[in-house]
């Protein structure tokens, strides 16, 4: 499912976005969609198993440039060095969307010491080093702009996902501190996706239950929460805040 064309909108043309896990699912869906628009589009990967030249061939199938980057956001290094490789392939960086995420469940109690790290670093701390190396490239341009991708465990109390809700808290944040710290280049944004996309497997009680959690009494899908990274894109007067994308989910708990 694409993004519909729109003649008012603003062209990517000559732009070079970097979506982190941006070759499955919400991050695939962002990729394609900037790609959509005319902007170069460079995505990571975690590992081989992930459909990164596939997904490389549907971006440029849209009439852009675009690679794939192996990072695992836990290496030493490797937020910095995926944004150094996109500035010297494409020779700058416009759009920076922050989709990596891991989803860890445990109850509270059980939760073990690795776990909180890996939640910590790939939710957080990954996308605060990403961010830092890419702005100091967009303050360089005097231009720029940083998407993060949260969900609402940042503003409600999930039982068994203590540490995925801080992660995201903390991601939440940070999104508004680098708006003030980045004003007025660089505009810092964060989406909070619902539920917009259930396993393949999921049981039909997993469906009712989305379903029933929604004003709309529908499940989202990734395109939606692509479509509100685009309207952030054309949106040049906003920065700091956190644009719910969730069905009206976060109303109702």
């Amino acid at each position: 499912m694409g993004i519909p064309s729109d003649p008012l909108i603003t062209s990517l043309t000559g732009k070079v976005a970097l979506v982190t896990g941006g070759v499955v699912r919400v991050g695939r869906a962002i990729a394609l969609a900037l790609a959509g628009r005319g902007a170069a589009v460079a995505v990571t990967y975690l590992g081989e198993s992930e459909p990164f030249a596939e997904t490389v061939e549907d971006l440029r199938a849209c009439g852009v440039e675009a690679a794939a980057l192996q990072m695992d956001l836990q290496m030493p290094g490797a937020p910095v060095r995926a944004v150094q490789a996109t500035v010297e392939r494409f020779g700058r960086l416009d759009i920076l969307v922050n989709s990596a995420s891991v989803w860890l469940r445990s109850p509270f109690l059980e939760i073990a010491a690795e776990d909180w790290r890996a939640a910590l670093e790939i939710n957080l701390t990954g996308p605060f080093l990403m961010s830092q190396a890419a702005a100091r490239q967009m303050l360089i341009q005097r231009d720029g702009l940083i998407i993060n991708i949260t969900d609402l465990s940042a503003f409600q109390p999930w039982p068994e996902y203590a540490h995925h809700g801080a992660s995201k808290a903390g991601l939440v944040a940070l999104t508004r501190t680098m708006a003030v710290e980045l004003a007025p280049y660089v505009r810092v944004n964060a989406v909070a996706p619902g539920t917009v996309l259930l396993p393949e497997n999921a049981p039909p009680a997993k469906l009712q239950w989305a379903e029933q959690k929604s004003l709309l009494r529908r499940v989202g899908h990734p395109e939606d929460v692509a479509r509100t990274v685009l309207y952030l894109v054309d949106s040049d007067f906003a920065t700091g805040a956190v644009y719910f994308i969730d069905g009206g989910r976060a109303l109702v708990g």
